[in-house]
């Protein structure tokens, strides 16, 4: 068949596939975009706002049921009650306690406050009580209440009190053991949904009025002590709830269509209240929907971006291919060369040290006629994975060739380099290599060499190679530095 005809052919097919593409996209887009409208806002109804209520109401509990946890148990502690029945002496020791307390729960204040002196005692200050005092009327209406505790909120602290009866094995009244812990925490758990997940949350207590919010205000930004009637945003919500009542509601604010939760808290006598706009979930399934509709036009894009990914991870393959050793998993003779380049032209940048060893495993081709070339790369292997335990992480490893490897040291002294190739020829002599239940050992030979003032990397690896000559014609298994330097053997 011509190719102009198959070229023909080919433009149809292509044609006819795209329109088939073309259509489905926009039938199945418009779909699915009404359909997930749908599920959106019952999924924001009743999943999202309510989950985001539990969470953080669930917090709240949490921290108040610490709370009472121990202030319960400081109201019980005998070392609090046989100090007061002991008449309340040495300040110091209730202070420290009560110090104590803070510091292993982590509460902003810890105090007690004593009914037979009249004193607050706190971890860092005392007061006397005064009846006429409003700052201290929480105490005489807890005394005269008869509860066992109570929380009380300082809305102006942001601070969450726990205040426990104290009593004697009689039932006397002897005081109120309290904890305090700041809202912070809640707080910070409210601004956090709010930036995840573009939702207003804020609390309002019994007259209507906001009690606390994220750091960035309430309802339109309305700030703490506002008044939900005062906020215009506010007004068709108004008119539903003239009264509030916990539920999920919808209203419009500003042409904007909201929902919102609301959920009651006893223990605080507020109202948390998480509202989410609609135009901010739905802009992402619009976005959706121009993009579906774009995606037929983009289909040769798209191939050609998977054909270019596998061509670069082909590519990056062959790369590794060429600069790595496929026994040894190591680097071999064209990659170490890449390395070391740059790392003498970092040495000479920063005037650092450079050294390099090169190792020969002894009597290697003795071992190969012994246990066969299966064998010998058994032998190859272990010795590179042993390389890799005794070397740090900065060091750069290659096989050479055959049974020779070569190590760089960057930025290491000379004495550091001697004694990191004395570590791996005494694990080398000291290691036993199991072949399939045959102990095997070896040694190593190893060259050292540094990297001269005006050296280049060829001089460095041919007196290295030098060194390791000089350590296999004196017997072997034994560390010889190059004749450049100060030349010397280490002891073994």
């Amino acid at each position: 068949m011509p190719l102009p005809t198959l070229k023909l052919q080919q433009s149809t097919l292509l044609a006819l596939l795209g329109l088939i593409i073309g259509l489905g996209f926009i039938l199945t887009t418009f779909g699915s975009y009404y359909a997930s409208r749908e599920t959106i806002r019952n999924s924001i109804i009743n999943t999202e706002l309510p989950l985001t209520a539990d969470v953080i109401s669930s917090e709240i509990q949490k921290d108040l049921v610490r709370l009472v946890q121990v202030s319960s148990a400081m109201a019980e502690d005998p070392f609090v009650l046989d100090w007061v029945e002991q008449g309340e002496r040495n300040e110091s020791l209730i202070t420290r306690y009560l110090q104590a307390i803070k510091q292993r729960y982590n509460a902003s204040t810890v105090f007690f406050v004593s009914d037979r002196s009249q004193t607050y005692y706190a971890d860092n200050e005392t007061q006397q009580m005064q009846p006429d005092n409003p700052a201290h009327g929480w105490f005489y209406r807890f005394e005269e209440s008869g509860t066992q505790w109570e929380v009380v909120v300082d809305v102006r602290r942001m601070t969450m009190f726990i205040n426990y009866r104290m009593t004697a094995a009689d039932g006397r009244f002897l005081g109120v053991a309290g904890v305090g812990l700041t809202l912070t925490r809640v707080l910070e758990l409210v601004d956090n949904y709010q930036r995840r997940y573009q939702r207003n949350i804020y609390f309002v207590d019994s007259q209507r009025r906001i009690a606390a919010t994220g750091s960035q205000g309430g309802p339109a930004g309305a700030a703490r002590g506002a008044h939900l009637d005062d906020i215009a945003a506010l007004a068709d919500l108004n008119a539903k709830l003239p009264k509030l009542r916990p539920g999920a509601f919808q209203y419009q604010s500003e042409g904007e269509q909201h929902f919102i939760n609301i959920r009651y808290l006893p223990e605080l006598n507020w109202y948390l209240m998480v509202d989410k706009q609609e135009s901010g979930v739905m802009a992402p399934v619009r976005r959706t929907l121009w993009v579906n509709l774009l995606i037929c036009f983009s289909v040769t894009a798209t191939v050609l971006g998977v054909v270019g990914l596998i061509s670069r991870r082909y590519l990056q393959r062959i790369e590794a291919m060429a600069t790595h050793d496929a026994l040894t998993e190591l680097l071999n003779r064209r990659g170490f060369g890449l390395v070391a380049e740059q790392a003498l032209v970092e040495a000479r940048r920063q005037h650092s040290s450079l050294c390099v060893l090169i190792m020969d495993l002894d009597h290697f081709k003795t071992f190969n006629d012994t246990h066969g070339h299966l064998g010998g790369d058994f032998l190859l292997r272990s010795f590179a994975g042993l390389l890799a335990r005794q070397l740090r992480q900065a060091d750069v490893v290659s096989r050479w060739g055959g049974e020779e490897f070569v190590v760089m040291f960057k930025d290491t002294g000379l004495d550091v380099a001697l004694a990191l190739a004395e570590k791996i020829r005494k694990h080398t002599e000291a290691e036993t290599f199991d072949l399939n239940g045959t102990a095997l050992h070896v040694t190593v030979s190893i060259g050292v060499a540094q990297l001269q003032p005006e050296g280049s990397l060829d001089s460095l690896l041919h007196n290295a190679d030098l060194a390791l000559y000089r350590a296999k014609s004196e017997g072997r298994n034994r560390v010889c530095l190059a004749a450049v330097s100060a030349p010397q053997d280490l002891p073994h």
